[in-house]
């Protein structure tokens, strides 16, 4: 009781937010409380979310589709789980306090806690999609969606399968979504971990530094060669003799052509690395053939993926579309990306056996800049299919028993929460939540056991019986 006595003292936070803090300690308190969401974070308010949902559900829909189940897996995992599996980015990984004697971090992406999963659970093939916020401590770009807490939605196959063939499954997934989506001209670019390996050994790359160059070329997307150059010798160590053979290759991208002119080149036929990671894509270019996605597919040598645990093809998707920022024209860039990763689940297996992989990840954030962005008019924040109003006093019974007599059929209805609300107010509502249809009753509809149906857009109204309410509104809710 002492504590108690206390604490009210001074005062708690249900005080404050009647309005009745107790004491100066606690309005100081309050005073200094900055409310606001945290960098790199935002709300979704209602007609974001109505543009979202639908996204997500058309990529779900297309997962399963391509014959994925769906898995969940912590939003954090051990510290030791994540680290060392991203090369550079692993700075950007959010670390937590001690809880309970495990240290622990919230995780950077889907994928490696799907090989955790893969390892623990001693599953060698599997087909899974997952939809889950994920987390990074980068320099946000809030108006390109990029956030530090934002979603990923990833489809990955797991086994040894024939070469390649995951693999095109992998590029078709995102042609399909993208396209489903009804976004503009995009472009896949694909390229092979091996290939540019077998670049950096005929280029004289040492090759414990093989991963590190590859985090520096991966920045071309963004960076000229000159910048990427300059990082690749001043801060990597590495000669500019070597820089400029690598700078040589990463430049190209083609088709089926550049990678026969590859095979055929003198210098990378040394490179038994380079053979079998072009003669692989080749292959890639063939299945994207039959699988209809080739037009929207190119072979760039500047695709690196900074990320450590890739080992062979590697693709990226990006949008050609631009969004205004600060007066200016950015494009979104990057809104998919993914690849092959072999060792990754043996790093968790005690035996390290390995389970070959192959996975994409859509960048779902920056596909809703662009959709908001773009979008003509907001969208309906709900699904509402029916209002029923009333036009006089004390007929809230009524009302509640026509909603729920349409509820219990299936169909979204609501009512406004006043007694006795007017009728202009009630219809004012229905257009502004562009409600399709109203039922409007008073005393002489209840008198002849009929309602009036009134189409909100058009004013157009007709009489039914009230026997035949479900049966009526589900015909005219069937044309709209």
């Amino acid at each position: 009781m002492e504590s108690q006595e206390k604490f009210d003292e001074k005062g708690s936070v249900e005080d404050f937010q009647k309005g009745e803090p107790k004491g100066d300690t606690n309005i100081a308190q309050f005073a200094k409380l900055v409310v606001k969401t945290p960098k790199g974070t935002r709300d979704h308010k209602p007609h974001q979310m109505s543009l979202r949902d639908p996204v997500f559900e058309k990529i779900k829909a297309i997962f399963k589709r391509f014959g994925a189940p769906c898995i969940d897996t912590p939003v954090f995992e051990l510290k030791e789980i994540l680290t060392g599996k991203y090369g550079e980015e692993s700075k950007l990984i959010y670390n937590l306090e001690d809880q309970g004697g495990e240290k622990l971090s919230l995780r950077y992406d889907l994928t490696v806690p799907f090989a955790r999963y893969l390892a623990m659970n001693k599953i060698t093939n599997f087909k899974r999609y997952q939809i889950s916020k994920v987390y990074r401590r980068d320099n946000p770009a809030m108006i390109r969606g990029k956030f530090r807490e934002f979603y990923q939605c990833d489809f990955d196959i797991a086994g040894e399968y024939d070469t390649m063939i995951a693999d095109s499954e992998c590029v078709a997934i995102i042609a399909s979504i993208l396209k489903a989506l009804g976004l503009p001209d995009f472009t896949i670019k694909i390229n092979h971990r091996l290939i540019l390996d077998g670049i950096f050994d005929v280029s004289g790359v040492p090759v414990d530094k093989f991963r590190t160059v590859c985090s520096s070329v991966d920045k071309l997307d963004k960076s000229p060669w000159e910048e990427v150059r300059k990082e690749i010798t001043e801060q990597k160590g590495i000669a500019e003799e070597v820089a400029d053979k690598i700078g040589k290759y990463v430049k190209l991208n083609g088709g089926k052509e550049l990678i026969d002119e590859l095979l055929d080149n003198e210098e990378l036929r040394r490179s038994t690395s380079s053979k079998q990671g072009l003669e692989e894509m080749k292959l890639l270019l063939q299945y994207c053939d039959f699988l209809n996605v080739s037009q929207n597919v190119v072979f760039d040598l500047s695709l690196a993926r900074g990320l450590d645990y890739y080992t062979g093809v590697i693709y990226e998707a990006v949008l050609k579309a631009t969004v205004v920022e600060n007066g200016k024209n950015v494009g979104i860039g990057s809104v998919a990306g993914g690849g092959r990763y072999d060792n990754l689940v043996g790093v968790f297996d005690p035996k390290g056996k390995p389970v070959p992989c192959v996975g994409v990840s859509i960048g779902v954030e920056r596909i809703f800049a662009y959709l908001e962005a773009n979008a003509a008019t907001k969208p309906r924040t709900t699904e509402t299919q029916v209002l029923v109003c009333s036009t006089q006093k004390n007929l809230l019974e009524p009302k509640m028993k026509i909603v729920t007599e349409l509820r219990e059929a299936n169909i979204n209805a609501e009512i406004l929460y006043k007694a006795n609300p007017n009728i202009l107010l009630q219809l004012q509502y229905g257009e502004k939540n562009q409600i399709p249809l109203a039922i409007v009753i008073g005393n002489s509809e209840i008198e002849k056991n009929v309602v009036t149906v009134r189409n909100i857009a058009t004013r157009e109204e007709e009489k039914i019986p009230r026997e035949r309410l479900i049966e009526k509104i589900t015909e005219r809710l069937n044309k709209l």
